[in-house]
């Protein structure tokens, strides 16, 4: 495949740093924006191709960081996603991932072992921060690969391309700062439950209680701005408990609406939760082209304590 018909920095404009990016993506606007902004980035471009590329069988080396754009796949994209997934985990590339709201379930299915960061139609701005993220995790990865000098270069970097992706974030609409952002496991710690529950594991609620408490929730925004209560870990947890409850799956596009945020929001909570042992990802048996989002027995266990809990206490008032 060549080279785009416009032109990007050497690697050598940020010190000869050994970090390379794959970009793939079918429209060639897109693939040309993203392209830019690596350059912008000072970074080296290993390929920007479309995404047929995968689909013909190209075995180059892929970058340190892949970045997809794909928001309407078809089958056989698919099918190299899944391959790509893999190619991706082997060689322990960053994936950042484009993709739409209609083939959210369909994108997600295929990616079940490199872990990438979803981002549903984003704009250029935020495509922009997800490449600064991805960089700010970078240095704890190879520093020990490097150079003092490179070291060094890569630190500036990764803090130059960080201040502009906060930059740009504190220019949108502040909907991440009213959620509360995502700080690690702070955001996720299950304590141990107290002494008198560490026994046999309460049930869980009746799926109709959560479910009513869930619409209780949602009838907040009728009356005030939704965004002041913005809270997609809850959210996520009481529907997952609730479906648990009523012994069927949640799709990823589900759970993102559930959460309350935007679905690249939700995502990365989701990612997070994963991380911390509250969610689980569970393959469908009969269609491998979907996965779903399950409670960890940890969190089930939580989410019974907890109900049991509030019951005990309003046992108490009554």
């Amino acid at each position: 495949m060549g080279q785009p018909d416009f032109a990007y920095a050497p690697a050598n404009d940020v010190g000869g740093l050994p970090l390379t990016i794959s970009v793939f993506a079918d429209c060639a606007h897109i693939r040309e924006e993203i392209t830019e902004d690596v350059a912008a980035a000072g970074l080296n471009l290993r390929q920007a191709d479309p995404i047929s590329s995968l689909i013909e069988g190209d075995v180059r080396p892929l970058g340190d960081v892949i970045l997809l754009d794909c928001p309407q796949p078809d089958s056989a994209a698919l099918a190299a996603l899944s391959r790509l997934d893999i190619r991706a985990a082997r060689s322990g590339a960053h994936l950042v991932v484009f993709t739409s709201v209609d083939a959210l379930d369909a994108v997600f299915a295929c990616f079940d072992q490199s872990r990438p960061q979803f981002l549903v139609d984003p704009g250029r701005s935020e495509r922009v921060i997800a490449l600064g993220r991805v960089l700010s995790r970078v240095p704890n990865l190879r520093l020990r690969e490097l150079s003092e000098t490179d070291r060094l270069g890569l630190l500036r970097l990764t803090e130059q391309v960080g201040g502009i992706a906060e930059r740009l974030e504190r220019m949108k609409s502040g909907f991440a700062d009213r959620e509360g952002g995502i700080s690690g496991d702070r955001a996720f710690r299950v304590e141990s439950p107290p002494s008198a529950y560490r026994g046999e594991r309460p049930p869980l609620p009746d799926p109709r209680l959560v479910r009513r408490i869930i619409q209780q929730r949602h009838l907040r925004g009728k009356f005030f701005d939704a965004s002041m209560f913005a809270d997609p870990a809850w959210d996520i947890l009481l529907d997952l408990t609730a479906a648990r409850g009523e012994h069927v799956r949640v799709s990823v596009t589900s759970l993102c609406i559930a959460s309350g945020v935007p679905p690249t929001t939700a995502l990365r909570w989701i990612g997070q939760m994963v991380d911390t042992g509250l969610l689980e990802r569970v393959e469908d048996e009969e269609d491998r082209r979907r996965a779903f989002i399950v409670l960890t027995d940890k969190a089930a266990d939580a989410m019974a304590r907890y109900f049991a809990e509030i019951g005990k206490g309003s046992a108490q008032l009554a």
